[in-house]
C-alpha cells in the first residue's frame, strides 16, 4: 500500500488525473515490482546528475523500456500485412490524419498537432509490436512503463485496442481495457471503433470482450456502416447473435440506405435473417434506391431468403424508385428459379418499369427463352400493346433468335409496330421487328418472321432498301419472294425512279436480280432536261438540300443520281443492263456524257439507238402480258423462257 502511495506521489507530475486507472487494478505484488523499478529510475537519474524529465514529462524518450532495439519490422504493421485488402477496409490510416476523436485534454503529444514538440514523441511500436504477435506479458509491462500513453495513437486515430482487436488478441485486449478503459470507442481515420475492427476482421473473441466491458454497439464509421451491418457482410451468424444480445440497433441504414437485413439477404443468409427479424429489423425498408430486401433478393438471385421473406410478409410487388418490381429485375438477371418462385406466388407479371417495359420485354432482350415461356402465360397482351413495343421488337433488336421463335409460337404479331413515340427514338424511324432483324443483317430471323408472315413493307424506311444497302442478296432475296415492294419510295427524300436502285448500283448482281423481279427500268430514262444542258451536278449537302427546295415535287432524277461521283465510275454497265429492260428511250445529254467519258462505252450509245431489236420488243409485251413471276409455268423451250429471264445466273452470297 505505502509503495503504491509512494508512486501516485512521485509520480504526479508526469500522470494525469486520468491517468490512475493504470494501476488500479494492478495487484499489490505488481504495485511494489513497478515501485523497485521507478526507484531503480530515479537513482540512475541521480547518479547521472540529470533531473529525472524522464518521469515528470511525457514527451521524453528517455525510458529504456519504450526503445526498439532495431528498426520496426515492417511485416508487423497490418498494413503491410494485409497489402491486398481493399481500401475501404484498411485499418492503418495514413499519417496525416486529425483524429476526430482526440485524447484527453492532458496529452501533451499529438501526431496530428500543427506545431509539434520539438521532443521526440514516445515510440510506441514496441507495445503494438507485442500486441500483434499476443504477448501478453510484454503489453502489459509497457503498459505499467512511464511515459506510455495509451491515447496516444501509432499512427492517426489508430489505438493499441484496435490493434489487439486486429489481431484478434482478446488476451491484451483485456489488459489495455483494464488500463484504460475510457479509450473502449475511440475511433480511427474511419470512424471504426476496436469493435468494428473486431467485427469486419472476423474476432469474436475480441468482439465478446468489448462488449462485455461496455463498447457501444451502434457506433457507426464514416460510411454510417454499424457492427452489425460488418457482421451481417462476414456472414457470421455468431457475430451477429452477440451483437443482438448486447442491444445492437438493427434498422440502422449505412451511407447508401442498406440495412443490415438487406446485407444478410443478399448473404443468402436465413439464419441471420430470422434473429434480425426476431429483433425488430423491418423488411419493408428501402435504400435510397427505393430497393427493398425482397427486391435485393430476387436482384441476386438468392431463393432461400426470397422464401423467407415472402413468408414474413413482405410485399411481393413492391417496386423500387425507377417502377422496377422484384420480378421485373429477376427477369432482367436471368434467375430462372427466383422467377419461378415469384410467379407461383402471383408476383403481377404487368408491373411496368419506369421505361414502360414490362418483365417479358426485359427478359425478351436480355435472350432467357425460358424466363420468356414462363412469362408469357402471365402477361397481358392488351397490356403489351399499351407499352407500345412488342417483345418481339426486343429479341429482335438483340438478335434473339430462341427468344424470337417462342413468342413467334406463342402467338404474338410480327407485325407489330411500334407506337409513334418509341418509333422516333429512331432515327430512321423503324417500326417492325422485321426491320430489326434486316438491319442487324440476321437471316434466319428474317426468315422466321417473314414465314410467319410478316409484311415487308410496313416501314417508312423499307426493309428492302436496308438489304440493299448493306449488299445482302439473300436477305434481298427473301424479302422480294415475300412481296418487298421493289418500286417503293421514300417520302422524306423523294426520287423519279424507284429508290431502292440508289443502294443496288454498286451491287450489279442485285440490281439485275431487282429488274428480273419486277423494278421499274423506263422510269430511269425519264429526264425533264432532255437533250438539253443539265445544270451542274449539287455535290455538297447544301447544294443538295437547294435542289430539293427548288424542285420539290419532282424528287432527284436517275440522271442526277449516277452522276454521284461514287457511283459514275459504274454509270455504263448500269445503263447497259437497264437497257435490257426497256424499249425505245432517248438517252438525256447527261447519260450521253457519262458514256462518252470512256470510249469502251460507245457500244451502249449503240444499243440505246433506234430502232430496238423485236426480240427485245416482244419479250417486254411478254413480260408485261404475263409477269415476271409466272415466266416459268409457260410452256416454252427452256432456251426461251432464259431468254425472257434475261438469261439469269446465280446469286452471290453476302
Amino acid at each position: 500500500i505505502m509503495a503504491a502511495a509512494s508512486i501516485s506521489r512521485s509520480g504526479s507530475a508526469a500522470l494525469g488525473f486520468e491517468d490512475y486507472s493504470l494501476y488500479s487494478n494492478l495487484s499489490e505484488d505488481e504495485l511494489l515490482q513497478l515501485a523497485i523499478e521507478r526507484s531503480l529510475t530515479d537513482a540512475n537519474c541521480s547518479n547521472a546528475n540529470a533531473t529525472c524529465n524522464a518521469t515528470d514529462n511525457p514527451t521524453s524518450n528517455t525510458a529504456p523500456a519504450l526503445t526498439p532495439p532495431h528498426q520496426p519490422d515492417r511485416s508487423l504493421n497490418p498494413a503491410a500485412r494485409d497489402a491486398n485488402q481493399p481500401r475501404h477496409s484498411s485499418h492503418n490510416p495514413p499519417a496525416n490524419y486529425t483524429s476526430h476523436n482526440p485524447p484527453a485534454a492532458q496529452t501533451i503529444v499529438h501526431y496530428s498537432s500543427p506545431n509539434p514538440p520539438s521532443e521526440k514523441p514516445p515510440d510506441l511500436y514496441p507495445l503494438f509490436r507485442a500486441i500483434s504477435v499476443g504477448d501478453a506479458s510484454r503489453v502489459k509491462a509497457l503498459v505499467m512503463s512511464p511515459g506510455t500513453n495509451l491515447m496516444l495513437p501509432s499512427k492517426p486515430g489508430w489505438l493499441a485496442i484496435h490493434q489487439a482487436a486486429w489481431y484478434g488478441q482478446d488476451t491484451c485486449l483485456r489488459v489495455l481495457l483494464s488500463a484504460q478503459p475510457g479509450m473502449i470507442n475511440k475511433r480511427t481515420e474511419r470512424g471504426e471503433s476496436a469493435l468494428l475492427v473486431g467485427v469486419s476482421k472476423d474476432q469474436l473473441r475480441c468482439v465478446q470482450v468489448l462488449l462485455e466491458n461496455g463498447a457501444d454497439p451502434d457506433i457507426t464509421n464514416y460510411e454510417r456502416e454499424t457492427p452489425l451491418y460488418k457482421a451481417c457482410e462476414r456472414n457470421s451468424a455468431a457475430m451477429v447473435a452477440v451483437l443482438l444480445n448486447h442491444g445492437a440497433a438493427v434498422n440502422t441504414h449505412c451511407i447508401q440506405g442498406w440495412t443490415a437485413l438487406q446485407e444478410a439477404v443478399v448473404r443468402n443468409n436465413v439464419e441471420i435473417c430470422e434473429m434480425l427479424l426476431k429483433a425488430g429489423a423491418k423488411h419493408s425498408l428501402t435504400n435510397m434506391y427505393g430497393i427493398s430486401p425482397l427486391f435485393s433478393a430476387a436482384q441476386t438471385g438468392q431463393a432461400a431468403t426470397l422464401r423467407f421473406l415472402l413468408k414474413h410478409g413482405a410485399d411481393i410487388n413492391s417496386q423500387a424508385a425507377d417502377g422496377a418490381t422484384a420480378l421485373y429485375e429477376a427477369a432482367k438477371n436471368g434467375h430462372e428459379e427466383i422467377v419461378k418462385l415469384l410467379l407461383s406466388q402471383n408476383a403481377d407479371a404487368n408491373k411496368p418499369g419506369k421505361t414502360g417495359l414490362l418483365p417479358l420485354h426485359i427478359a425478351a432482350q436480355r435472350g432467357s427463352d425460358i424466363i420468356v415461356s414462363l412469362l408469357i402465360s402471365a402477361t397481358s397482351k392488351a397490356r403489351i400493346r399499351r407499352t407500345g413495343i412488342s417483345p418481339l421488337h426486343m429479341a429482335a433488336e438483340r438478335n434473339r433468335d430462341e427468344v424470337l421463335e417462342a413468342l413467334i409460337e406463342a402467338g404474338f404479331d410480327v407485325n407489330a409496330q411500334l407506337s409513334e413515340e418509341r418509333s422516333k427514338l429512331y432515327e430512321d424511324r423503324r417500326s417492325t421487328a422485321l426491320y430489326f432483324s434486316v438491319i442487324n443483317n440476321n437471316i434466319d430471323a428474317v426468315r422466321m418472321l417473314l414465314t410467319a408472315g410478316a409484311d415487308p413493307n410496313l416501314d417508312a424506311f423499307k426493309p428492302l432498301m436496308v438489304a440493299a444497302r448493306l449488299g445482302c442478296i439473300q436477305t434481298v432475296t427473301l424479302l422480294v419472294e415475300h412481296g418487298a415492294d421493289i418500286n417503293a419510295s421514300i417520302p422524306t427524300h423523294p426520287t423519279t425512279f424507284p429508290a431502292v436502285y440508289m443502294f443496288s448500283m454498286k451491287y450489279l448482281t442485285m440490281f439485275k436480280y431487282l429488274l428480273d423481279h419486277g423494278g421499274h427500268a423506263l422510269s430511269c430514262f425519264g429526264c425533264v432536261y432532255g437533250n438539253k444542258p443539265h445544270p451542274p451536278i449539287k455535290t455538297t449537302r447544301s447544294e443538295r438540300d437547294d435542289l430539293t427546295e427548288t424542285l420539290p415535287r419532282r424528287g432527284v432524277q436517275f440522271c442526277e443520281m449516277i452522276s454521284v461521283p461514287s457511283i459514275c465510275r459504274w454509270a455504263g454497265p448500269i445503263i447497259d443492263i437497264l437497257l435490257d429492260y426497256v424499249g425505245h428511250v432517248t438517252l438525256c445529254s447527261r447519260l450521253m456524257e457519262h458514256l462518252d467519258s470512256y470510249s469502251d462505252w460507245s457500244v451502249i450509245k449503240e444499243k440505246a439507238a433506234p430502232p430496238r431489236p423485236l426480240m427485245q420488243l416482244c419479250r417486254l409485251q411478254i413480260l408485261q402480258l404475263v409477269g415476271s413471276r409466272r415466266v416459268k409455268k409457260l410452256t416454252l423451250p427452256g432456251g426461251l423462257i432464259r431468254f425472257l429471264q434475261h438469261q439469269e445466273g446465280l446469286l452471290d452470297d453476302c
